[in-house]
């Protein structure tokens, strides 16, 4: 596995372990296997890490470590990364309540038109698989998830909204997300979940974490509002 790794230096606080070029859920189990071996080593110096699609960023106190010091100390942790560690295999099971369609999902006529398909064919689709959580990104929280249905890629909408609701579930391209937060984006909206995924009183923790998988669970607006209310308000 360590052949496959090349590390190189970022700025002057960070290693960036490059770990393949594609999106593809091999490197990405690479990536997350490393991650956890370098938390459990607790080298000196580290202060983050970063997974993400196809590399891992570790970030460093200059003032106390530095590339020449921390790479071979990386290198010795990839090499000590096995096949039966299986990270592939890793991560919960997260299951996401969605409301697909109307004023939840704006965009799904959209995208059941583009794929050829009817509404209900779009939701079972997207329902009919479990995602794995590539990376964390763009917001706190955002999940980049894999796997979808290749029926299903669409274009990015022309022109973004200024405002998607927070819990609003996506297509964007080949990929699926969801919004947990209030925010700007250019993704067609199939389906909004009621979870509070991300509230800054949380201290940011969240249900899920990289390498995860997402199963979404279809619900019926009168389902959406009764664990809207369980939730403490709107998303």
């Amino acid at each position: 596995m360590e052949n496959s790794i090349q590390f190189v230096p970022v700025g002057d606080c960070g290693v960036l372990a490059v770990c393949g070029d594609a999106i593809d859920e091999a490197v990405n189990a690479r990536v997350m296997a490393l991650d956890r071996a370098v938390q459990d080593a607790r080298l000196p110096g580290v202060t983050e890490t970063v997974p993400t699609y196809a590399a891992l960023l570790v970030c460093y106190d200059p003032l106390q470590t530095d590339p020449d010091t921390l790479t071979p100390a990386l290198q010795r942790l990839a090499g000590e990364l096995t096949r039966a560690q299986n990270p592939a295999a890793a991560g919960r099971l997260v299951e996401v309540p969605v409301c697909y369609g109307g004023a939840y999902g704006p965009d799904l006529a959209f995208v059941a038109r583009h794929a050829g398909m009817t509404e209900q064919q779009v939701i079972a689709a997207h329902c009919g698989r479990d995602y794995r959580i590539f990376m964390l990104g763009f917001l706190p929280g955002f999940p980049y998830l894999g796997g979808l249905d290749e029926r299903l890629f669409c274009p990015r909408l022309q022109t973004p909204r200024t405002r998607i609701p927070a819990g609003s579930v996506g297509i964007g391209g080949e990929q699926t997300g969801i919004y947990p937060l209030d925010s700007p984006g250019g993704w067609q909206l199939i389906g909004r979940t009621p979870l509070r995924l991300f509230t800054p009183a949380s201290g940011g923790q969240l249900p899920y974490a990289a390498g995860d998988r997402i199963r979404f669970v279809p619900i019926t607006p009168e389902q959406f509002r009764v664990i809207e209310a369980r939730q403490g308000g709107g998303v």
